[in-house]
């Protein structure tokens, strides 16, 4: 597994919904190279998504387009089983809405990220993987498309879609490397998060909640900010990561290099 000098930190965003608040996006952008804005179907509405997307451009991020099942009651957290060709058209849909509001604020689509139960599914079943890919394909080949590692990797290159694994800092993961998803996203210890990051960037190594070690892939790191201390995770992850000589830069410059 390699290791680099150069990461990608995204964070999941835009998530509020008419009078429901979730996180604070602008106080975790200084913080991050990426952001992957809700597109409507498990949370964000139109005002949500374009005041974070002109958030974003503004702090010169990486914009992603955060795909989910439509699943606004259950925060797109439920499994659901959706033939691919709709899959596709309903990633589809979800990805040009989103690069309708970038374009409007001046800013460029930068990757897809699945949210929630399509991002577990998707990084399971190659066929899954497939129908997001083709989706992202339809709108630009060029935009890489974000899951939990490489093995659908098959059912995506047809596609001409990269792929991009990453790693959960703030997340724990099992013996299999799977995440451990929590029910609502809880508060982590800020420099246990930090040292997990700067782990994962320059060793490609987490532990694991039983206390082995495993490799991880980590072109790219996400943190949470709908955790009750997003900003503290995301402002010490920001200085562990720079601490030790890591460049904070968005994924498609990244890829670029």
């Amino acid at each position: 597994m390699s290791t680099t000098s150069r990461i990608d930190v995204n964070c999941d965003m835009g998530e509020s919904y008419g009078r429901w608040t979730l996180g604070d996006d602008r106080g975790m952008m200084p913080y991050l190279s990426s952001v992957n804005i809700a597109t409507g179907y498990h949370a964000g509405d139109p005002p949500t998504i374009r005041q974070t997307v002109e958030a974003a451009v503004e702090h010169g991020l990486g914009i992603g387009a955060h795909v989910a099942f439509p699943d606004l009651m259950g925060f797109g957290r439920r499994r659901m089983v959706i033939p691919p060709r709709e899959l596709q058209d309903y990633c589809l849909y979800q990805i040009g809405a989103l690069q309708a509001f970038v374009t409007a604020a001046g800013g460029r689509l930068a990757h897809v990220k699945p949210h929630g139960a399509l991002y577990v599914m998707a990084s399971e079943d190659p066929e899954m993987a497939h129908a997001v890919a083709a989706a992202t394909a339809a709108v630009d080949p060029s935009l890489p498309l974000m899951l939990l590692h490489r093995g659908c990797a098959d059912a995506v290159a047809p596609t001409g879609v990269r792929l991009v694994a990453e790693a959960f800092p703030d997340l724990h993961y099992d013996r299999d490397g799977k995440l451990v998803i929590e029910k609502s996203k809880v508060a982590w210890d800020p420099q246990t998060v930090a040292d997990r990051a700067v782990r994962m960037a320059s060793e490609g190594r987490v532990t694991t909640a039983e206390g082995t070690d495993i490799a991880v892939d980590a072109a790219s790191l996400c943190i949470h900010g709908d955790a009750p201390n997003g900003v503290a995770v995301a402002r010490a992850v920001h200085e562990a990561l720079t601490g030790a000589g890591v460049d904070i830069v968005p994924l498609r410059t990244l890829l670029a290099a």
